[in-house]
């Protein structure tokens, strides 16, 4: 009964990803989503001031590469160390990398040029979708789907998915703020994210499924 639940949820939820990242990539491809783009870059922008700007700059940080596999590295050692799951060990492993060679062949594919309105850093590479926002969407909601389960408290568990939710949002947002994505990149970002994380919890709770079963059924 819970399996069904659980993946009758991951399938909604990939469905409703890949049909929201076509949506936003065929409105690129067509050139239709400018005018979003530069009204929300202006609305986000015009918030600049320095304080707000090393803000930002730790945002996009922490949504880095380099800060990305040490937090990695922590997450993977306290799986295997601590709590001694190693199916969920490979489980994230396979999220962290999966998303990063998705984004690296949709930013191939696509070939978005950056944004050139006002940019306080510097960076090269393709656009779309954003590279930041999904390893933010893959990185935290993984971390939150493992996690949960192993705080007993609602509270625990409230904080948990609040923190996840900021984290994201924030790393988006930054992305945007600093002048090196477009909106659209970091929607787009969430929903391929978002799409490969319900396809690999999908099967995930399948196989955790499918193996309880075995063991059940050999014990009796």
């Amino acid at each position: 009964m819970f399996l069904r639940a659980y993946l009758m949820m991951a399938f909604i939820v990939s469905f409703v990803c890949i049909i929201g990242f076509s949506f936003i990539s065929l409105l690129i491809s067509d050139q239709k989503i400018i005018m979003f783009d530069r009204v929300v870059i202006q609305m986000i922008q015009d918030q600049e001031s320095p304080g707000l700007t090393s803000v930002m700059k730790t945002f996009t940080f922490i949504g880095s590469a380099s800060f990305v596999i040490i937090l990695s590295l922590v997450l993977m050692f306290f799986l295997y160390k601590v709590l001694h799951h190693r199916i969920e060990l490979i489980l994230f492993i396979t999220a962290i990398l999966g998303s990063a060679c998705i984004n690296g062949i949709l930013k191939n594919l696509f070939q978005r040029v950056r944004p050139d309105l006002h940019r306080l850093i510097e960076i090269e590479g393709y656009s779309f979708p954003s590279g930041h926002a999904m390893s933010a969407f893959t990185v935290y909601g993984i971390i939150t789907f493992l996690l949960w389960r192993h705080i007993p408290s609602k509270w625990g568990r409230s904080i948990l998915i609040i923190f996840s939710i900021v984290m994201i949002l924030s790393i988006g947002i930054s992305r945007i703020y600093l002048g090196v994505h477009y909106p659209s990149d970091v929607i787009g970002g969430y929903f391929a994210s978002g799409f490969w994380l319900a396809v690999l919890i999908w099967f995930f709770q399948y196989y955790k499924e499918k193996r309880y079963n075995k063991k059940y059924k050999s014990e009796i």
